[in-house]
């Protein structure tokens, strides 16, 4: 594994580099990964780089960039927009020589239109949403404040929110929430991967069958 770094079109004209984890060993077969969003994110990162691995000891090689304003992007996350999100990975996918995408939970909303894809428990921006104001109303509620879902959509298409500590914009919180996986991508569900989805977790995790389970699948639908 080794950090890598690919330039990353900016919304006013421009690129800024921005970071990737890579297994490349110049192989046919190159896959972009497009990982899950904001706290699930976090809870499925040591699963993902494992799923690399395993991908890595089938012949597979992988990229996993940054989405801009997130992990080690010095963009600021609240003046993004999904449309620059889309932009990213399909720079990312050009500049890796990707000839597949494989999208993680949320990451499914933004794999390149171009690249054959497999979407893993793929999700709707706005369940995402969803769960993000819950988290929000729940911790209000336990500092004893009260926020209501009209209230904080209200905000939030007005000036923008921060949610689970993710400050999001205006712009990007009405485009987002529309959201949908689009469809044409082969469909992993969690059931064929066993057990609960590490995103429910409460703090990130790993599973070393889930990984193993995802890579194999993952190298079958490619050759297949």
């Amino acid at each position: 594994m080794t950090p890598s770094s690919w330039p990353c079109p900016l919304p006013g004209g421009g690129i800024r580099d921005e970071m990737a984890l890579t297994f490349d060993a110049g192989r046919p077969v190159r896959l972009l990964i497009v990982p899950a969003l904001f706290d699930e994110g976090n809870r499925m990162r040591r699963f993902t780089v494992e799923v690399m691995r395993r991908l890595d000891a089938r012949g597979i090689d992988s990229f996993l960039p940054d989405l801009p304003g997130c992990n080690e992007s010095l963009q600021r996350l609240e003046l993004q927009d999904p449309a620059d999100w889309l932009d990213a990975t399909a720079a990312a996918a050009r500049h890796y020589a990707a000839t597949h995408a494989l999208g993680l939970r949320g990451g499914c909303l933004f794999t390149p239109a171009r690249l054959p894809a497999i979407h893993y428990a793929p999700v709707k921006a706005a369940a995402i949403l969803r769960q993000m104001v819950r988290a929000r109303i729940l911790a209000s509620r336990e500092a004893g404040r009260t926020e209501s879902r009209e209230h904080l959509a209200e905000a939030a298409l007005a000036r923008g929110i921060v949610l689970a500590g993710y400050r999001l914009g205006a712009d990007f919180y009405r485009h987002f929430e529309a959201m949908a996986p689009a469809g044409g991508a082969k469909l992993v569900a969690q059931e064929q991967v066993g057990g609960a989805g590490l995103w429910l977790r409460a703090e990130p995790d790993e599973n070393a069958d889930q990984a193993s389970a995802l890579a194999a699948i993952v190298a079958q639908e490619i050759a297949a």
